[in-house]
Formats: structure tokens, C-alpha cells, sequence
């Protein structure tokens, strides 16, 4: 998980059959051939488990289903590595003749940024979030942790206030300080709707990166029920569905960590939706990839209120509860709580951030 985008949920879309090799053999890559050898092959490096269900699947999926609708090789899916050993395996992945890398979490990037200049013949795309810097030869999404769960804290009053609750948990791994910054963001969003209403944080994981770690996020879901939660926000990656479970049968407000996907589930029930979708991201911007639109070393911005790839949504609001959220998006998005939203950063990563 990097930042504001740490964590995953949700089912991600399914994909399609890839193609008859004839039909691929026809193809004109262009653009995305970055290495010209004559076919086109995408590299995915993610932290979490491909098949949790949520952030990293989404990720997944959409390379998949983009390699499959462009007649692309198959792609190469490494998972679940661990950040310290991930230098060596985006070296190795580098090696296998792929020409572009989607590289699921900062957590992956820290370490490799040599790698973006050595192998320039690979188009490297990170979605990092909010809390990685700009990088030669790398391009990054950039969303707001704060932003996103200013939303997503006000989404949780306005159900809260309408069922009678005043409290939530919010489940992280190891007060990383972008999870900081999304819980204070969080509690924000809560009081914009009624100042009494509370979260607690509760860890789960070992520091650092541990956003799966199921058994310890059971323990503190199980500890924050026991003292009367009403919400829970888990913000974890493959230690979410289960979580999601267990609130679904006490009857608890539950929310998305980033899957677009969450209301559309049968097996899952979901009160909102806190986009920012890794796969939701990657359709746009490998868009601009093959159009040159996007550039290593810079970041493409997602913003809440003004890109529809992000913010929190209502599963199954009222009329008003769906238009009050809208509008504090929109208010997000114009600007009118950045002041907020810098205290709450400077908090999170220090006075100069």
C-alpha cells in the first residue's frame, strides 16, 4: 500500500479471453512496444496478494484485461514481495522483456529508483499515492489521502447519523504516516457532520507494510466490537475481506479501501464505496501512455470532487444523504478545505510537507 492508496477491497472487474496469437500477430503496437522487440508485455509488482479481492486484484485485472483487449503478450504478475527484497524483484521482472512495469505501492518503489534510469526502455508507472516524490524516469498516480477520507469520514457521519451511532474503528497496519494522515483525515470528515462523533485507531499488522495480516486485524475488530463500535473503515489490504465479513454480520457501517467495486458485490455487503481504485487509475492513464500524454517523472493527479475515479460514494443513501455527499465532494474538490487538509498533512509528514 502507498499512500493514500494503501489498501484494497472490493471485487475487481472481471476480465476477457486474450486473443487468438493470429489476431495478436496483426495487431500495430506502436506506441506500446517501448522496447521494440515486436510484441508488447506489461509487468505487474505488487505487495499484496494478486487475488485479495481488492486493491491489488483491481490492479491486476485491469493489466489483464488491457493485454488481453490490445492483443498483448500474457502479462507477468509477481506478488506478495516483500519491500525488502523488492529492488531484486523489479530487477528481475525488468530482465524478462517487459515494456511497462505497474508498480502497486510505494513501498515497492523506495529503494529502485536507480532501476528507472537503467532500464529506460521500460515504461515505469507507480501507483504510489499522495506521500512519494517525483522520480526520474518514473510516472506516478498522485491522489490526496486526506482528501479521500475527508470524504470518507463524512459518508460514515451521514450514516451514522441517520442510524444512531457515534463512533467508528479505523484499521490500519502500523501508523505509517500515511495511514496518519487518512485517519486524521478520517476524524475530519466525521465532526463535519456532528462534533460528538468519534474514531479510535487500532494497528493490525508489524510495522512496516503489514496490511494482511488477518489474524491481528480480527483481534482489534474483535476488541473495537466489544466496546460498542458502530463503523469500521478497514483500511488493509488482504486482512480486508475478512473484516468486511465480520462487520456484515454484526451489523456494522462498512466501507471500501479503495475498490470502485463494493456496492456492485453479492457476496459482500458494503455501506460505501472510498474509491481510489488502482485499476480505476490505470485505464486513463495508460491512455495517455501510448498517447504521450504522460511523462516519467511527474505525477497524474486524481482528484476528489473533479475526477470521477475518486472519493467516497453511498451504496444505498437517501436522495439527501447521496446530494449532501456530493456536494461536500465537490466543496473537496474546489478547494474550500485545503487549509484543513494542510494542517493534516503537516501532522502527518512534518511542518515541510
Amino acid at each position: 500500500m502507498g499512500a493514500a492508496a494503501c489498501s484494497p477491497d472490493g471485487a475487481a472487474p472481471p476480465t476477457s479471453a486474450a486473443p487468438p496469437a493470429s489476431e495478436a500477430e496483426a495487431n500495430d503496437f506502436g506506441a506500446a512496444d517501448f522496447n521494440g522487440d515486436g510484441v508488447v508485455r506489461i509487468g505487474v509488482a505488487t505487495d499484496g496478494p494478486r487475488d485479495d479481492g481488492g486493491y491489488y486484484q483491481a490492479l491486476v485485472a485491469r493489466v489483464e484485461a488491457i493485454s488481453a483487449e490490445g492483443g498483448y503478450e500474457p502479462p507477468i504478475i509477481v506478488d506478495q514481495i516483500d519491500p525488502a527484497s523488492a529492488r531484486a524483484e523489479l530487477e528481475n521482472l525488468a530482465a524478462q522483456g517487459v515494456d511497462v512495469i505497474a508498480i502497486g505501492s510505494s513501498g515497492l518503489a523506495d529503494g529502485a529508483e536507480d532501476l528507472f534510469l537503467e532500464y529506460e526502455d521500460i515504461f515505469w508507472y507507480c501507483n504510489c499515492g499522495s506521500g512519494y516524490r517525483d522520480t526520474p524516469g518514473l510516472l506516478r498516480s498522485q491522489d490526496s489521502g486526506a482528501e479521500l477520507q475527508l470524504s470518507a469520514g463524512y459518508a460514515t457521519g451521514l450514516l451514522l447519523q441517520e442510524r444512531g451511532g457515534d463512533s467508528a474503528v479505523f484499521l490500519g497496519c502500523c501508523e505509517l504516516d500515511f495511514e496518519v494522515e487518512s485517519l486524521r483525515a478520517f476524524e475530519h470528515g466525521l465532526r463535519l457532520v456532528d462534533e460528538s462523533f468519534t474514531v479510535e485507531y487500532a494497528p493490525t499488522g508489524n510495522f512496516p507494510f503489514d496490511f494482511d495480516n488477518s489474524a491481528g486485524a480480527v483481534e482489534a475488530y474483535n476488541t473495537a466490537l466489544a466496546e460498542g463500535v458502530d463503523a469500521v473503515a478497514p483500511f488493509l489490504g488482504g486482512a480486508h475481506e475478512p473484516i468486511v465479513r465480520l462487520a456484515n454480520a454484526d451489523g456494522l457501517i462498512v466501507m471500501t479501501a479503495g475498490s470502485s467495486n463494493g456496492c456492485e458485490r453479492d457476496d459482500l455487503e458494503y455501506d460505501i464505496e472510498v474509491r481510489f481504485d488502482a485499476g480505476d487509475y490505470l485505464a486513463p492513464i495508460f491512455s495517455e501512455i501510448l498517447s504521450g500524454e504522460a511523462e516519467e517523472g511527474g505525477a497524474r493527479v486524481f482528484r476528489v470532487g473533479v475526477d470521477p475515479e475518486v472519493g467516497a460514494e453511498l451504496c444505498d443513501g437517501t436522495v439527501e444523504q447521496v446530494s449532501a455527499l456530493a456536494e461536500f465532494n465537490k466543496a473537496v474538490g474546489a478547494g474550500e478545505y485545503d487549509d484543513m487538509i494542510s494542517e493534516i498533512r503537516a501532522e502527518a509528514y512534518g511542518a515541510g510537507r
